[in-house]
């Protein structure tokens, strides 16, 4: 949980430069990254806590063991569902307001049972551990791509 709120502080970090882009490394402008962040946070956590861990099955899923292996998410692979993709403008009040709501379910996970889940699209049912370590590498993959563009810029 430590390690989230971590990465959630990164983002807010970098709220100032929202309107920064380089569309040679994203489409999307650096707002867009932090927004879709927050998005995935906020959405996934909601989702497990609305979840009966009783219907929890592990299951064997080759991309999920790939990227948990790797830790890493290859970039342009994948296209990020439309509940998690930002709408509207894109402003710093707005991705503050969102910073808040991320960081109060990230706290929230600390009360969920091991066996609360998730339907990722790629990677099947997560539980709390594995939903852990995907909002990790998850973040950390756009915050890459943040510090990629403000490195071009």
């Amino acid at each position: 949980m430590e390690k989230l709120l971590k990465f959630v502080k990164q983002l807010e970090m970098n709220v100032p430069n929202y309107a920064e882009q380089q569309k040679a490394i994203s489409a999307a402008n650096v707002g867009w990254h932090i927004e879709h962040s927050l998005l995935v946070f906020v959405r996934i956590i909601s989702a497990m806590e609305t979840s009966d861990p009783a219907l929890y099955k592990s299951s064997f899923n080759l991309k999920k063991l790939l990227v948990y292996t790797l830790n890493k998410i290859p970039r342009g692979r994948a296209k990020a569902p439309k509940i998690v993709q930002p709408n509207g403008d894109i402003m710093p009040d707005k991705l503050l307001n969102n910073i808040e709501a991320a960081t109060l379910k990230i706290k929230a996970l600390a009360n969920l049972h091991k066996h609360h889940h998730f339907d990722h699209p790629y990677f099947g049912k997560l539980n709390l551990k594995e939903t852990n370590k995907f909002l990790a590498i998850h973040t950390n993959h756009h915050l890459k791509i943040i510090r990629d563009i403000m490195r071009a810029g």
